[in-house]
């Protein structure tokens, strides 16, 4: 064999193996992606049943929601509980949502069973203790936070009279039907891995991807922060403030050719004019 083949042979074998590496990087990607947009669809829809949708008030309450679609729940005797979502958190109430962090959610039980069923699961974190523990590792439901049934609808206007004393609060939705779920015992983990093919870099972790140092993400999850936004009734995440209408400034020029000063921003409604 010639030099130059030999030469060329591993230089062939490794430009086949790098494109592999970027086609397996690029389906990674689009799987997480797809994971955004069937729980950008999952809020959307369980926020357009007015009789079941999640209440305004627990909702101002929120320091952190996790949309988990497609829960599967498979038992016989034993049964066991798994499902890839999609986290957000904030430091105050009024401030906007985070960008998202992929998180898993696992769990098992005992008893009378036997079945499977696929559930789309929402979570609500109404304190930071919650969000931390998801932050730092894993947070166990009912072990390390508080979690309860989530009120709907008209429940939950009558909740808000006695106030929201769990954790977390935990819906489903089932056939249609939109109802609170127990989940204590479960498991919600970040998924550094799914994390990294979405962020495009590899050991990105969720303290990054909360506090704005991750790299951007994709268009997908701007989208599910929109529809959040529109949910709980906060600014988006990036865009800026609004502004009040202000009166227009002409841009002619004085008697003496130097351009006008600025006029001072006034308040509205505006005093008599003289």
């Amino acid at each position: 064999m010639s030099v130059r083949k030999q030469i060329a042979s591993p230089l062939f074998f490794s430009t086949i193996l790098a494109t592999a590496a970027i086609v397996n990087i690029a389906h990674a990607g689009a799987r997480e992606e797809g994971r955004l947009l069937t729980a950008t669809e999952v809020l959307e829809e369980v926020q357009a049943m007015p009789d079941q949708r999640i209440p305004d008030a627990l909702l101002s309450r929120a320091y952190g929601i996790a949309v988990i679609p497609d829960v599967t729940k498979v038992a016989f005797i034993f049964g066991g509980r798994h499902g890839n979502g999609v986290l957000v958190v904030r430091d105050k109430l009024t401030s906007p949502w985070s960008n998202p962090a992929l998180v898993s959610l696992t769990g098992g039980s005992w008893g009378a069973q036997i079945g499977a069923q696929s559930s789309d699961i929402i979570l609500v974190f109404t304190t930071k203790t919650g969000i931390e523990g998801i932050a730092g590792g894993k947070l166990t439901l009912g072990a390390d936070a508080s979690v309860a049934t989530g009120p709907v609808g008209r429940q939950g206007s009558a909740a808000t009279d006695m106030g929201f004393n769990a954790e977390i609060y935990s819906y489903a939705r089932t056939r249609g039907a939109f109802v609170g779920i127990a989940l204590d015992g479960s498991h919600i983990s970040i998924d550094h891995k799914a994390n990294g093919a979405l962020y495009g870099k590899s050991g990105v972790t969720a303290s990054e991807i909360f506090s704005g140092q991750a790299p951007a993400p994709p268009a997908t999850a701007q989208r599910f922060l929109e529809r959040l936004a529109q949910a709980t009734h906060t600014a988006v995440r990036g865009s800026p403030a609004p502004q009040a209408d202000m009166p227009a400034t002409s841009t002619a020029q004085t008697p003496n050719g130097a351009a006008p000063s600025a006029e001072a921003p006034r308040t509205y409604p505006l005093e008599p004019q003289k």
